[in-house]
This record gives C-alpha cells, sequence and structure tokens, in this order.
C-alpha cells in the first residue's frame, strides 16, 4: 500500500536546494578534480583520483534519492488548511498527558521529521493518534513505553 508523501513547501524546498547544490557545485567541481588526478598518472596510488571517484558515487546516489523523494513528494500547504478546528497534516499541536506535562509537535512528511525539535512524522504513532482531533478530544497513543493518553489543548497552522 503506498501511503502518499505529503510534505510542506519549506520542506520540499530544502530538499531541491540540497539536490541543486549537490547537482550544480559538488558535482561539477568533484568531476574537475577527478579529471586532473586522472591526467597526474598511475591512479591506483592516486588519492585524489580514488577519494573523489568515492565521494562522486556517494553523491550519485544522494541525487538519486532526493530525485525519487521530490518525484513522489505531495506538496501540502498548512496554511491553506480550511478546517483549522481539527488536526491535519501541517498543523502545530500542543497536548497535555495525564500528569499535566504539555508537549508541542508539529505533524509534517517524513523526509522533514525532526523528534528534537517537535517535527514529528505525519504517520509516527502520536500523529496518527491526533489526526482528525478536536481542542479538548482525548487521544490514547501506544508507545514502546506502554499507552498514554493526552488532551489536545491548543491546535495551530501557519498564517497563509
Amino acid at each position: 500500500m503506498d501511503r502518499p508523501n505529503y510534505i510542506t513547501p519549506e520542506g520540499y524546498s530544502r530538499l531541491r536546494t540540497e539536490y541543486q547544490q549537490l547537482f550544480e557545485i559538488e558535482r561539477p567541481a568533484l568531476v574537475e578534480t577527478i579529471s586532473w588526478a586522472a591526467g597526474n598518472g598511475d591512479r591506483s596510488e592516486n588519492g585524489d583520483y580514488i577519494y573523489g571517484r568515492k565521494r562522486l558515487r556517494e553523491i550519485d546516489r544522494t541525487l538519486d534519492r532526493l530525485s525519487k523523494k521530490m518525484s513522489k513528494a505531495q506538496v501540502v500547504d498548512p496554511a491553506k488548511q480550511p478546517d483549522r478546528g481539527r488536526v491535519f497534516f501541517g498543523a502545530t499541536v500542543t497536548v497535555a498527558d495525564e500528569d499535566d506535562e504539555e508537549r508541542t509537535v508539529t505533524l509534517v512528511g517524513v523526509d522533514e521529521a525532526d523528534a528534537s525539535s517537535g517535527r514529528i512524522s505525519w504517520h509516527s504513532p502520536l500523529a496518527r493518534a491526533l489526526r482528525g482531533a478536536a481542542l479538548g478530544d482525548l487521544r490514547r497513543v501506544m508507545l514502546p513505553a506502554g499507552e498514554k493518553e493526552y488532551e489536545v489543548v491548543a491546535i495551530r497552522y501557519p498564517d497563509a
């Protein structure tokens, strides 16, 4: 089952910027270095040539991965969400657990998730539990540490 690969406009822009940096700047410079190193004679002990070829393969793999991600990405602008009273993709949600400890998370695409900064994947257990929730709703989430119940305290979307 293929799930849609939602991504915010900012997340897509970051992917595109990384792709362009590698394709337009790093790769051509590296190809030039490899050509220069190849012209220096024996390639078997030529560090510039050997390292350059290895780095070129890494860049090509990264470009391929980024290209596939961008082609499958479905850009969704959370600022254009018509129903701001419920939790959908791109929402920033503040939840409180049973101990009244609050946590704020933003539901983003898989490629832009960063739990340490509060950006969780749209497909994570907490995000799946919060989807469609309204202010004041209680949601149970099965986490690795056990089941936990959260109350939705606030829902925000970026301004258009």
